[in-house]
């Protein structure tokens, strides 16, 4: 298990305290309505879908949501809520290693997963998870800005431009993770180059972008 993995494993019962920052409500309202929009009757997969906060918001508008984590801590805590009216199912999976689906799904989501790639190995994410979806499908991921006094600090930055904030838990521990705050700027060259038709959301604490193939 990598520091990654290990963090979110300790974190699992204070996942969500990052949502009841009274700054943030605003814009998280706006994320909720946000999501209700793109997803209406869709067949999606989640990738990282921690406590499942956001398959909540997903389960009330789709019309079905297959939920996937690497740790079986956060999907201990998603298993004991409601949701619905969409059939909910959840699987321990690593998302790196997802194989094609018989049934293609019309949109893969990622919530505040993007910021914990390393920047290096975001063609390679993008490419797999365009297997995931039919060819009329999106892909939709939403994460953080980097605002000045609501967000860690960063803590370093490696010769590859990613940033790094240390963590620390309830319990004293602390642990170094990656943590990217794209601009658009950074990430439509690489989407537009990668043939894809790009569309941009900013809101003032987060961002969202909604990924498709482009079909001529």
């Amino acid at each position: 298990m990598d520091q990654h993995q290990q963090y979110y494993n300790q974190r699992a019962k204070e996942y969500e305290n990052i949502y009841q920052k009274p700054e943030r409500q605003f814009d998280l309202e706006g994320l909720h309505i946000f999501l209700q929009e793109e997803l209406k009757g869709a067949n999606i997969l989640e990738i990282a879908c921690g406590t499942g906060y956001w398959t909540e918001t997903i389960s009330k508008i789709s019309q079905s949501v297959h939920a996937c984590d690497y740790n079986e801590s956060v999907l201990e805590i998603a298993k004991e809520k409601t949701y619905g009216p969409a059939p909910v199912t959840f699987e321990q999976l690593d998302f790196w290693k997802l194989q094609k689906p018989a049934k293609p799904y019309d949109i893969v989501i990622g919530g505040f997963i993007w910021s914990h790639i390393l920047l290096e190995n975001l063609p390679a994410l993008i490419n797999l998870l365009r297997q995931q979806i039919s060819k009329n499908g999106k892909l939709i991921f939403f994460d953080n800005k980097y605002i000045k006094g609501s967000s860690t600090p960063i803590s370093r930055t490696d010769k590859f431009h990613n940033t790094y904030q240390m963590r620390k838990l309830l319990n004293g521990k602390e642990y170094e993770v990656v943590k990217n705050f794209p601009e658009h700027v950074d990430v439509l060259p690489l989407l537009i180059q990668m043939d894809l038709g790009v569309r941009w959301i900013t809101f003032e604490y987060y961002w969202g972008i909604i990924i498709q193939e482009i079909v001529i």
